[in-house]
């Protein structure tokens, strides 16, 4: 997108934002509270919700996140936007309270984001026509299935789940716990990760599958708790397939690519939570700020103090840090796409960089408020909440710093001009002082 339009496109999302999504977060979650109360029939998007999106739609804010070259792929319509011009309107999004909320009313949030981009990649075009169309008209949602209770699943290669040929079919059968969305009734296809050739080699053993929801054999066992929260209307679903049959068709690539698809999923679709994070410290920092210049301890104003002046110039710090590191994995993603080991690297480090910084953020906004910081009267809670799990939810921090260290350590070897200087050698045949 141009740079005019985007400019104008920006401040019709800030329009919407204090309009539209600020003043309805609490409605937002009174909603919530009463789907919740109705039972799991009852679990969808609330009410508001539905509303916003009929707005979002017609002021051109729908389907945002989807890149220029994804849509080109795909034969659809996206939002017309770069990786780094999303950045900056996931960024805005992200300033709400659930950060997820605006999201929802823009058709950007999480799963869906992300496999929605695989299907516009790799799906057949039968695919696109059965899944990614309703979802990017939001008529059904989605869920993502690789996590397993019953392994480290930090480490992809240990996805066991079975699935075996049948005929013309494909036969799941195990258990996957944390599955995003999967309780949702709107939850209409879910991609699964799984293991379709154990004797393979390592990386060609899993594949991903598409398993609409309704399908035999599928049970939805609870909601797993966060902090307490069931995350109601989405739910983080523990899920029992039982001889679960769906056609070969469904396999997404091909039989043994569900690595490749993986490191495709990696990219934009994960790192839109690190853009959102990015809005919820902004949020948190305005809100810190505010709040000190309205408190009076020991005879002066919270914001007068040393203490609090160099804390607000440390978070400025922390938060451009991770915005600038963000905004350069983006342009490399739309420069080079995200096989790139440069671009690999970035994403990893992002991931592993921006929900901390988020979080520290936060811990020191409610520290400013007291008891309210994590009481009701403040977003701060659900903030602290949504940063502290992001930071195993698309993966541990250690697997970032992991892949992204790695990655450095192979660039140092190949690469960098610098890494052959190593040490200076010294004529050590003549010593400072000969022994005597």
């Amino acid at each position: 997108m141009d740079a005019a339009s985007f400019a104008t496109l920006k401040e019709t999302l800030w329009e919407f934002m204090k309009v539209d999504i600020y003043p309805n977060e609490p409605l937002f979650f009174k909603e919530i509270e009463e789907i919740r109360q109705k039972g799991p029939a009852h679990w969808k998007q609330p009410p508001i919700v539905f509303k916003l999106r009929e707005k979002a739609k017609a002021l051109g804010l729908w389907n945002l996140f989807l890149p220029v070259d994804s849509a080109l792929a795909a034969g659809r319509q996206g939002g017309g936007l770069t990786n780094l011009q999303y950045a900056d309107c996931c960024e805005i999004m992200g300033t709400a309270n659930h950060a997820e909320f605006a999201a929802e009313c823009c058709n950007c949030s999480s799963p869906d984001t992300g496999n929605m981009e695989v299907l516009a990649r790799v799906g057949t075009e039968e695919q696109k026509r059965m899944w990614l169309e309703p979802l990017l008209d939001a008529r059904i949602r989605s869920c993502y299935a690789m996590t397993e209770p019953a392994v480290a699943s930090s480490d992809a290669g240990n996805i066991s789940i079975d699935i075996r040929k049948d005929g013309e079919e494909w036969v799941i059968n195990g258990r996957k716990h944390w599955i995003t969305g999967a309780a949702n009734v709107d939850c209409k296809i879910m991609i699964l990760m799984g293991k379709t050739s154990p004797g393979a080699k390592a990386y060609r053993q899993q594949s991903q599958i598409l398993v609409p929801l309704e399908t035999p054999g599928i049970t939805l066992v609870r909601p797993m708790m966060v902090f307490g929260d069931d995350d109601c209307p989405k739910g983080h679903m523990e899920i029992l397939f039982e001889d679960v049959r769906v056609p070969l068709s469904n396999v997404l690539m091909g039989e043994g690519r569900g690595f490749e698809i993986a490191q495709l999923r990696l990219g934009p679709g994960r790192i839109h939570h690190c853009m959102r994070m990015i809005g919820q410290a902004e949020r948190a920092l305005s809100l810190m700020c505010h709040r000190a210049d309205s408190r009076i301890a020991f005879g002066e104003k919270l914001s007068s103090m040393g203490s609090f002046v160099q804390q607000v110039a440390e978070i400025r710090a922390e938060i451009d840090q991770s915005r600038l590191l963000l905004r350069e994995a983006a342009d490399r993603m739309d420069k080079l796409g995200n096989r790139d080991a440069y671009t690999r690297k970035l994403l990893s480090l992002v991931k592993a960089v921006v929900p901390s910084m988020a979080q520290r953020v936060i811990d020191r906004a409610m520290q400013v408020h007291g008891g309210l910081g994590i009481s009701q009267d403040t977003f701060l809670s659900t903030a602290f909440a949504g940063a502290r799990c992001l930071r195993w939810a698309d993966g541990p921090d250690e697997v970032h710093w992991r892949t992204g260290g790695k990655l450095e350590l192979s660039y140092q070897r190949k690469e960098s001009p610098l890494y052959s200087l190593g040490l200076y050698q010294h004529d050590r045949s003549k010593p400072f002082r000969a022994k005597l």
